[in-house]
């Protein structure tokens, strides 16, 4: 089954690639790999919620997090799909770096990025599995509560 066709049966339709917000490109091909910039969860050009990521009043539910970094994904995918021409063309997932704004106290990162890693296994299967960093940071880009960049191989 090709990546169109799991995209399609998950009933999922790529974002159009988010224009850049400073001196960068949203992907760069080197060799067969395709090098995505760090993919905030943006739907229609905004971000869903912002804030720090945590338990407690005010705070971004870890699991509202998770899902803003499928988002994160799924922007990742386009951003690379688009520097390759076709989304088809992408044969796996090698690394996944995601950034996590949280309290200091919080120590659910991995749980948070899982949805970016969930997400790229559905489409890619097997070659969807990857390395991983999650990292905790104090504040990211428009005070998102993740950013997720993806190193994709390609054919």
């Amino acid at each position: 089954m090709s990546n169109s066709d799991r995209l399609a049966a998950l009933g999922i339709d790529l974002p159009v690639v988010a224009t850049p917000a400073g001196s960068y490109v949203p992907a760069k091909v080197h060799g067969d790999l395709v090098f995505t910039a760090g993919q905030l969860p943006l739907v229609s050009g905004a971000l869903p919620a912002t804030g720090k990521v945590g338990d407690g009043h005010r705070l971004v539910a870890p699991s509202d997090a998770r899902e803003y970094a499928r988002l994160c994904a799924l922007n990742a995918i386009a951003a690379a799909a688009a520097a390759v021409g076709d989304v088809d063309r992408l044969t796996g997932v090698v690394k996944v770096t995601g950034f996590v704004a949280s309290v200091p106290e919080f120590s659910g990162q991995p749980g948070v990025i899982n949805g970016a890693s969930d997400l790229l296994g559905e489409i890619f299967g097997d070659e969807g599995r990857h390395a991983r960093s999650a990292v905790g940071v104090p504040v990211l880009p428009l005070d998102s509560p993740v950013e997720v960049e993806v190193i994709f191989s390609f054919a």
